[in-house]
C-alpha cells in the first residue's frame, strides 16, 4: 500500500469536509476549497478523521492513491492556515512595486512588467525587494510563485533576477581573459 495514501487525515476544529458523490469540498476559516475525486478512489470520513482507499492494486490506482491523499491534505491545510510563497528581486536597480492589486515589476527590461494576480491570490511587496505570494489553495500559489520568477529568473553570472526566498543559484566563473 501507498505509504503516504493510507496515513489518515485529521481534520482541525473548524474545518468540515463534504463528501457528494465524486466531489469533495472543504470549508474552514479562509475560504472553501471543492475537488473532484478520481475513478476507483474513495474517500471516507470517521468524526474528524479522513481516510483514503483505492479500488485495486493496478499501477494507476497506486499511483492516484497518494496523489488524492496528499491533495485533501493540502485543501484542508490552506482553508486552516494558508500558503505563502516569497520571492526575492535582486539586481541593481531591480524593483517590485504593488499596484493596487497588481504587481509592478522593473527588471532590466525597457518596459516594466504588470502581473495581476488570480482570484484568491493576494501579492504584496515588503522591504528590501521581497514578494509574497499567499492564498488558500497550494497549487495556485505555487503556479503564480512561478509565473513571476518566469518573468526574469537568475542568471548564473552575476544572480541578478527574482528567485524564490533560499534558493541558492550555483555561479559559473564567466570568461576568463586570454594571453
Amino acid at each position: 500500500m501507498s505509504r503516504i495514501g493510507r496515513q489518515p487525515i485529521s481534520l482541525p476544529a473548524g474545518v468540515s469536509l463534504t463528501i457528494d458523490g465524486r466531489a469533495v469540498t472543504v470549508k474552514g476559516k479562509l475560504g472553501t476549497l471543492s475537488r473532484d475525486l478520481p475513478e476507483g478512489i474513495e474517500l471516507t470520513l470517521k468524526g474528524s478523521i479522513a481516510s483514503v482507499q483505492r479500488s485495486d492494486e493496478s499501477r494507476s490506482q497506486r499511483a492516484l492513491h497518494g496523489l488524492t491523499r496528499s491533495l485533501i491534505a493540502n485543501m484542508v491545510k490552506g482553508v486552516s492556515e494558508g500558503f505563502k510563497k516569497d520571492l526575492e528581486v535582486v539586481g541593481v536597480g531591480y524593483r517590485a512595486e504593488q499596484r493596487g492589486q497588481a504587481l509592478q515589476l522593473a527588471v532590466g527590461f525597457s518596459h516594466r512588467v504588470l502581473l495581476f494576480p488570480p482570484p484568491g491570490i493576494a501579492i504584496s511587496v515588503g522591504a528590501g525587494n521581497t514578494i509574497a505570494v499567499s492564498g488558500i489553495d497550494k497549487e495556485l500559489v505555487g503556479e503564480v510563485a512561478a509565473k513571476i520568477r518566469a518573468v526574469r529568473p537568475p542568471e548564473p553570472y552575476k544572480g541578478k533576477g527574482i528567485k524564490y526566498a533560499g534558493e541558492i543559484i550555483r555561479k559559473k566563473a564567466g570568461k576568463s581573459a586570454g594571453k
